[in-house]
């Protein structure tokens, strides 16, 4: 085995390694403990593509997204919204650009969307469940 079929080797070991560790995070949503509401895939999907503004209880729904580069974003963006990112992202800029929709905020991470979603009752995110504190409920989305 020559040096360069070695290094090559070792990269993709690597790499297979990362995809399969960050495969293993799963992602929950988090609403605010007081939220009542029951919440599905196909209501979670409707409120983060801005179909629906409203929970089932009839409150108003604030949806918060991480940045596009986190990999809570992209898990939910593929296996809760059944697109990738970038269509995710296509998707909100022709709504935006038609007026006919403003996307969820963006939020840094994990921290930050617990933050957010603990001091606001109406709103719902989504965070690795390793990350999830006392401060907000998680409801399992698969």
């Amino acid at each position: 085995m020559n040096i360069k079929t070695l290094y090559q080797s070792a990269i993709a070991t690597t790499l297979g390694c990362t995809l399969a560790f960050s495969s293993l995070a799963e992602v929950v949503l988090v609403v605010h403990p007081n939220n009542d509401s029951s919440l599905d895939t196909k209501m979670v999907k409707r409120i983060f593509l801005g179909k629906a503004s409203k929970f089932s209880n009839g409150n108003e729904a604030t949806p918060v997204n991480q940045l596009p580069s986190s990999a809570s974003r992209v898990s939910f963006d593929s296996d809760t919204l059944g697109r990738s990112s970038s269509q995710v992202s296509a998707y909100w800029s022709k709504l935006v650009f038609t007026g006919k929709g403003i996307p969820p905020e963006e939020l840094e991470n994990d921290a930050a969307v617990i933050a957010f979603v603990a001091s606001n009752e109406n709103a719902v995110g989504y965070v690795n469940s390793s990350a999830v504190t006392s401060s907000v409920k998680a409801i399992p989305l698969n």
